[in-house]
């Protein structure tokens, strides 16, 4: 499998389906709102419903470091109810939180907090009897009663499993079929060591016997083309069979490659043998997902995210975008290897910036009849190009391939910035993108393009995103 079914920073993928429907959460870290909730009929194509954490009584805005905010969610369904379980790690010592809703497009409860479980990556999972146990990640994999209601726990935390030896086991999923129980971890890290593992047991509390041809996914050590391949979540389809989410990145330029969309969402399939579950890559013909989009802001489509605040706290739209002067940032996820991204501004001043994480991003702004293009890496800011220019103006930003794609010291992309005239792109400045990835940053996030709260309000008339085909590059 090559293409994600979700491209572009959509990591720690989470699934669950009702009746034909499909519905799948992400993580979102940072930014606001939290959690995305897709649906699909077919699992190949998802429309965006919306978020399960989309006000600030759900999800504070987060302050701080960058990869902070909403760490891995489980999505369920039970009792005619949807769940989601996750972890604010700026709340980390309340526990998990827990909404609900009857509805995945919303609207969602307020959270409850699992105060005494303390850790990452919740499970949810009923039996039979109705027991609902939460499970999660704390000093290995751990397991207590849940009333998901209200969040107390009915049970003293206790261990499940600690993996196979391999480092950080984490994202815990469980599941019944037949008369077993399954529990699905990630292991390696979420890096190139990244795999999927499988235990299972007679109870939904252990003891839990691992498989014998543990890992049952990864491309550790291998030159497929999907790396860190991880954190799986398995459904079962409506003819019986199953398949499985996970999450993976694709690298590209020289040593040691470079991820730079963040973890994306994959699908393959799931066969049993002898009682347990096997990987299928080839299941599933993927197609390419379409990503180009026009946007003159009729309304806010749930594809943008904010950084600093929810984005109807300063958003405003219906004749064009107007971002409130401030602090902050709202944008969209960068989803394919080229492309390239344009802002038509009305406003005096503006700035389209592509950010992977506070300490490293681009710009180019308008300001006081100039336009600027700058690049932040750690503690350096830098001015690369200056040119005139008026008001109304289109900023443009894009990803094109390294003139030496195939050398050892290639980087991922090379990133312009500059504007759109009526002969199409002007450059300003190109940049290496090796400085915008995680490979160099750190971090869980993705690439995301957007626009900059400026001291004086921005209004933007229209936003273009579009996927470019090059012959070149590695």
């Amino acid at each position: 499998m090559t293409l994600p079914v979700l491209p572009g920073f959509h990591p720690d993928p989470s699934i669950c389906r009702v009746g034909e429907d499909y519905f799948l959460a992400n993580s979102s870290f940072e930014y606001l709102p939290g959690v995305p909730i897709s649906t699909s009929r077919d699992l190949l194509h998802w429309r965006r419903l919306g978020h399960a954490l989309d006000r600030p009584g759900q999800l504070p805005p987060p302050a701080g470091a960058g990869s902070g905010g909403i760490y891995a969610p489980t999505l369920r369904h039970h009792g005619g109810r949807f769940w989601m379980v996750t972890t604010d790690v700026a709340r980390f010592d309340a526990g998990h939180l827990i909404v609900w809703a009857e509805d995945p497009a919303g609207p969602w409860s307020d959270p409850v907090f699992t105060t005494g479980a303390v850790g990452i990556d919740p499970d949810l999972t009923w039996t039979a009897a109705g027991e609902c146990y939460l499970t999660w990640c704390g000093e290995g994999i751990r397991q207590a009663r849940v009333d998901p209601s209200t969040g107390a726990l009915l049970s003293a935390p206790e261990r499940l499993w600690s993996g196979t030896g391999l480092a950080y086991p984490e994202g815990p999923h469980l599941y019944q079929r037949g008369d077993w129980w399954y529990l699905v971890i990630a292991e390696g890290g979420t890096e190139r060591g990244h795999a999927v593992s499988v235990a299972r047991s007679r109870h939904v509390s252990g003891p839990f016997e691992p498989h014998p041809g543990n890992p049952i996914l990864t491309h550790r050590s291998t030159t497929h083309p999907v790396q860190n391949t991880g954190h799986a979540d398995l459904v079962e389809l409506p003819d019986g069979s199953w398949a499985m989410v996970y999450l993976g990145v694709r690298p590209r330029g020289g040593t040691p490659m470079f991820h730079v969309n963040g973890r994306e969402t994959f699908l393959a399939g799931v066969r049993w043998d002898d009682d347990w579950p096997s990987v299928d890559e080839s299941r599933f013909d993927v197609p390419p997902v379409p990503t180009a989009f026009e946007d003159d802001f009729p309304a806010l489509d749930p594809r943008w995210i904010a950084l600093g605040d929810h984005p109807s706290a300063f958003a405003s739209v219906g004749d064009g975008l107007t971002l409130a002067a401030g602090e902050g940032f709202l944008g969209v996820r960068a989803a394919d290897p080229w492309w390239q991204a344009s802002a038509a501004v009305e406003s005096p001043s503006a700035r389209l910036a592509l950010r992977l994480d506070a300490r490293h991003h681009v710009s180019v702004a308008l300001s006081d009849g100039v336009l600027t293009a700058s690049a932040t890496v750690g503690q350096l800011t830098q001015v690369l190009a200056t040119a005139p220019a008026s008001s109304p103006v289109t900023l443009a930003v894009r990803t094109v391939p390294p003139p030496d794609g195939l050398g050892p010291l290639a980087p991922p992309d090379m990133i312009e910035l500059g504007h759109l005239t009526a002969d199409g792109f002007v450059t300003l400045a190109s940049f290496d993108g090796r400085y915008l990835s995680t490979e160099v940053a750190g971090g869980f996030t993705g690439r995301v393009i957007g626009l900059d709260r400026l001291p004086a309000p921005t209004t933007v008339r229209r936003f273009t995103y579009v996927a470019e085909q090059y012959s070149r590059g590695r």
